[in-house]
Order: structure tokens, then C-alpha cells, then sequence
């Protein structure tokens, strides 16, 4: 997967530019590698999981009495997506928004379905990646187009398999929903990751702010631009799939889709919080280096200061001058002299106690 960059959403997109309206280009990082195609077809009794060839003949998938599910992973061969395409009677403007992996979320209603296109985020040792998610909803039929292979619907395929909850029962739609759903879910073990790491920058701040938590501060302010570009137009997104009049939504899937858009709203509250958060810690990185300066500026004043007298009362004994008594009794040196600077130093630290200046 790829790291989130300010570049997301416009690398290759040079290869677009002069082509005609429904040019099938692979927009995105190059992989060189060829499409990975998984297969399930289901009903309430019965599962198929296979991988297939991509010189399949995708038309007969299709079957009246089951719910396809067919999972693209890698975008480089436009060959396969065109025939993908074809064989469901996709749209070649749905097509090429699915090459073009810097889409915004939405969602499309077509003839022969719905488009959707996510954001699917993972977190690895506190770094962030993101993928386009691409989906295809139509009767009895969901395509889902990924750029690299691995995703979070592990738990979905698990419930496929066993049989669990109404995932088997149910219609294309409601596996769309699944998917949506355990995409959103997983943007909360994002935003946990996001959030300690948030904490255990703002303890550095305070302690020892340094350019090192400079730079990660400023790492988590451009994934705070990612994340809001990816989580607002979503909530746009799945906000006009439960109200939308397609049929291929059914009324009682709504109701779930509705519950995807109330986690939305959570994400979304939770990302301000922790943009408000990441804004404060440059004005915390500025006062803590501030304080640190001013500390260092302190002792050195406090130095400076107890010294003047001492500078003082060490050029009055350095002056050469006959009839001074000092030179002539032997005790006066060690007692006179040394006594007075002791004493005054203590003094002027004490006195500084006093005052509440050190």
C-alpha cells in the first residue's frame, strides 16, 4: 500500500491528459504486476470461494439463484478491467474512475447499479497507509476493485464461510453494506494508533522539544489534511446511499447503512478533536522552547549576577597601592578575602531564594 503524500490523487495522472472521456489508463504508483481475481458465490445454504484466471469468461459468473462477489486486486492490467466491464455492462466513465485511484470518495448511480469508491486506511507501527476501494453494485452482484492485494475483509469472508449473521441471507446489497461497514471500522483502530501517537508527541513536547518531534508533528498535520479529504466526502458518500431510490438497495438494508453513517459522524468528530489537538502542538513546541531558553537564560543571569560584586571586590584587592593594611597582616587573605566573596555569594543566593527567583 502506499503512504499518504500530498502527491496522492495526481501521481500518473500526466498519462490522462489529451485522451478522450472513458480512456481505460491505469492511474496511480506502478506495480508491473498482473490482476489478482477471487471469486464467492453464495446463498443461505451454500459458499464457493475460488480463485480465478484472468482470461475468464467473467459473463458466466453471473448466476440467478446466488450473490457474486468479485474481488480485483491490482489495477495494472487494463486489459482485465475493460473486460470486467464489459461482461457486467459497466459504464467506461465508471471504469476509468476506478484506474483513477486519486478519487474522491462518492457514489454513482448508474443503470446498472451503484459506484462507490472509498478510502481503505491501515495502520503499521504508527504509520498510516491508504488505498482506493472501488465497488460495483448491482442485482446480485458486487465487484470490488483494490490496488494492492491485502484489505480488511477478512471478517466478511469469515462470515461467508460460516455462515454468520444474515450475511448469507441476504442480497448483494447487504454485502455491499459489510464491506462499507468493516472499511469504516477499521478507521477507528486507525485513529486509536493516530491518537497515542498524538500523546506520546505531546509528552516529547513538553520535555524535550526537539527538531526530531518537530518533524513527526508535522507529519501528523498532513495526515490530518489526508484523513479529513478522505473521511467528509464519505460521510457525503454513505449519507446519499441511505437515501438513495435505487433499487438496488433494498428498505431494509437502509437501516444499516444509516448506523455505517453514525460511526461516520464519530470519525469525523474524533478527526477534529485530534486536528484541534495537532494545531495546539506547534504553539506547545514554541512555548516549550521558549521555557527551555528562558531556564537557560535564567542560570546564566543568576551566574552573571553574583559575580559582578565578586569582579568588583577582585579589582579593589588587585589595585597596587602601598597603604593597604591587607598586605601587611598575613591572616587577611585567606579570612578577609575569601570570607567576603563566600559571604557575599551566600548572601545573594539567598536572597534570590527569598525572592522566589530560583
Amino acid at each position: 500500500m502506499k503512504r499518504i503524500s500530498i502527491l496522492n490523487g495526481i501521481v500518473g495522472y500526466k498519462k490522462k491528459v489529451g485522451l478522450a472521456p472513458g480512456t481505460l489508463v491505469h492511474v496511480g504508483e506502478e506495480e508491473a504486476r498482473t490482476c489478482e481475481l477471487s471469486l464467492i458465490q453464495y446463498d443461505a445454504d451454500d459458499v464457493h470461494e475460488s480463485s480465478i484466471e484472468a482470461d475468464t469468461d467473467f459473463g458466466a459468473l453471473r448466476k440467478e439463484d446466488k450473490v457474486c462477489w468479485l474481488n480485483v486486486d491490482g489495477l495494472d492490467d487494463v486489459d482485465v478491467i475493460d473486460r470486467i466491464g464489459e461482461a457486467f455492462g459497466v459504464h467506461d466513465l465508471i471504469l476509468e474512475d476506478v484506474l483513477n485511484t486519486g478519487q474522491r470518495p462518492k457514489l454513482e448511480e448508474a443503470e446498472e447499479g451503484l459506484f462507490i469508491t472509498v478510502k481503505m486506511l491501515q495502520a503499521n507501527e504508527g504509520q498510516i497507509s491508504s488505498e482506493q476501494v472501488s465497488m460495483i453494485v448491482g442485482d446480485g452482484y458486487v465487484i470490488s476493485f483494490q490496488e494492492r492485494a491485502g484489505d480488511v475483509f477478512e471478517s466478511v469472508r469469515e462470515r461467508l464461510r460460516s455462515g454468520r449473521g444474515r450475511v448469507r441471507k441476504a442480497g448483494a446489497d447487504y454485502l455491499a453494506y459489510c464491506l462499507l461497514d468493516a472499511i469504516v471500522d477499521n478507521y477507528f483502530a486507525v485513529l486509536e494508533q493516530l491518537g497515542e501517537r498524538i500523546e506520546a508527541d505531546q509528552v516529547q513536547l513538553m520535555e524535550e522539544p526537539d527538531e526530531e518531534v518537530l518533524a513527526e508533528v508535522h507529519g501528523l498535520k498532513r495526515e490530518m489534511i489526508f484523513l479529513r479529504r478522505a473521511v467528509w466526502p464519505l460521510r457525503e458518500a454513505i449519507n446519499a446511499l441511505s437515501k438513495s431510490d435505487s433499487p438496488v438497495i433494498r428498505k431494509e438494508t437502509r437501516i444499516y447503512v444509516n448506523d455505517v453513517y453514525d460511526h461516520t459522524m464519530q470519525i469525523i468528530e474524533t478527526l477534529e478533536t485530534f486536528r484541534d489537538v495537532v494545531a495546539g502542538m506547534f504553539d506547545m513546541y514554541l512555548s516549550s522552547v521558549s521555557n527551555r531558553m528562558n531556564s537557560v537564560m535564567k542560570v546564566l543571569t543568576i551566574i552573571a549576577t553574583i559575580f559582578i560584586p565578586l569582579s568588583f571586590i577582585a579589582g579593589v584587592y588587585g589595585m597596587n597601592f602601598n597603604n593597604m593594611p591587607e598586605l601587611t597582616t598575613g591572616w587577611m587573605y585567606p579570612l578577609g578575602f575569601w570570607l567576603m566573596v563566600f559571604a557575599v555569594a551566600v548572601g545573594m543566593l539567598g536572597f534570590f531564594k527569598y525572592k522566589k527567583w530560583l
